[in-house]
């Protein structure tokens, strides 16, 4: 069974930093182009960061941009979220998706396989 793990969350205070990894099982990462994802409590999913595969270029959503860095690690089979600067609105459960087409098009319904999640806190 293909298996994305999210890691990496926790609480942390305004300002502080996270990084948040995505294993994959039964399958290879590189092929696909992945995303992050988050939802706060009473909010929708929204699009984070992505990765594709056409050309490794990169998306990211405005409220992140300058303060998070996706990257791949290919030997590991692992994709990263750095988080820096993080800020009270950035609190909500992190996903990490797999979108088969490799485009990476940084909508939930443009992805295909979805990890669990991993709890990220802000907080003073």
């Amino acid at each position: 069974q293909v298996q994305l793990v999210e890691s990496g969350g926790g609480l942390v205070r305004p300002g502080g930093s996270l990084r948040l990894s995505c294993a994959a099982s039964r399958f290879i990462l590189e092929n696909y182009a992945i995303g992050w994802f988050r939802q706060a409590p009473g909010k929708e999913r929204e699009g984070v960061s992505s990765i594709n595969v056409v050309d490794s270029s990169t998306e990211y959503a405005d409220s992140v941009k300058g303060r998070f860095t996706i990257s791949r690690d290919n030997a590991k089979n692992t994709v990263y979220l750095q988080m820096n600067d993080l800020k009270p609105e950035d609190t909500a459960v992190y996903y990490c998706a797999a979108d088969v087409t490799g485009w990476g098009i940084l909508q939930p319904n443009e992805f295909h396989i979805w990890g669990q999640g991993t709890q990220v806190t802000v907080s003073s």
